[in-house]
């Protein structure tokens, strides 16, 4: 199987997340992407990260019609920080299956990369996609990104990247929809509709529960 993993704080999860999520899953042939909402995420202590309980609903919510998308509540059920070599780990030792892995971010998470975790590890346990709508050759990539690149080893292989380890690198050109999860936050609480910029269930449950 080929599973991608896709994490975030999804706060709330919207629909550039999605059609990413998905025009990635269609370009690497994924058989699965997860869903992972980040509980309490190093990164992001802001007084707007709504519960992690209801951000969870809000990815099941948006998902349900996928037949190729999954959620797991395996950060959020976690008592500590959530961090994605701990998460990484856990599923590399859940599948009994032969799994190929893939770790799914945006250009700006990549570019963070060397500050996270055990990142030198993370890069030697799972392949990396990064979808990011700018990306057209290699000369069009941020410098913080090409770092990085070089950073944790990877030479150019074909239409790709390839570590030491043998793991993965891939770029994924994906549509751009100018939706933020922040002006969403925003939106709502001027009392302004979110409606498809959200799928309609998820606008209709941070209204119930007043998240935002």
């Amino acid at each position: 199987m080929r599973i991608g993993l896709y994490g975030g704080t999804f706060n709330p999860i919207h629909m550039g997340h999605l059609r990413a999520a998905e025009e990635v899953r269609e370009a690497m042939r994924f058989d699965l992407v997860y869903f992972i909402p980040a509980g309490t995420p190093p990164h992001k202590l802001d007084g707007e990260l709504a519960p992690a309980d209801n951000r969870l609903e809000m990815v099941r919510l948006a998902t349900k019609n996928n037949l190729h998308f999954m959620i797991s509540d395996f950060e959020v059920r976690r008592a500590e920080r959530s961090y994605t070599i701990d998460t990484v780990r856990f599923f590399l030792s859940s599948f009994r299956q032969r799994t190929e892995w893939f770790l799914m971010m945006g250009i700006d998470a990549f570019c963070e990369l060397e500050s996270w975790r055990a990142a030198d590890e993370l890069t030697t346990l799972c392949n990396f996609v990064v979808h990011t709508r700018d990306y057209g050759a290699e000369s069009e990539l941020p410098q913080n990104a090409l770092a990085n690149v070089r950073r944790f080893g990877y030479r150019k292989v074909d239409d790709h990247y390839a570590n030491t380890s043998g793991r993965e690198l891939y770029f994924v050109k994906t549509t751009y929809i100018p939706v933020s999860a922040t002006a969403i936050r925003r939106a709502a609480r001027q009392g302004k509709s979110i409606r498809y910029l959200v799928p309609l269930e998820v606008a209709d449950y941070i209204a119930r529960h007043r998240l935002y």
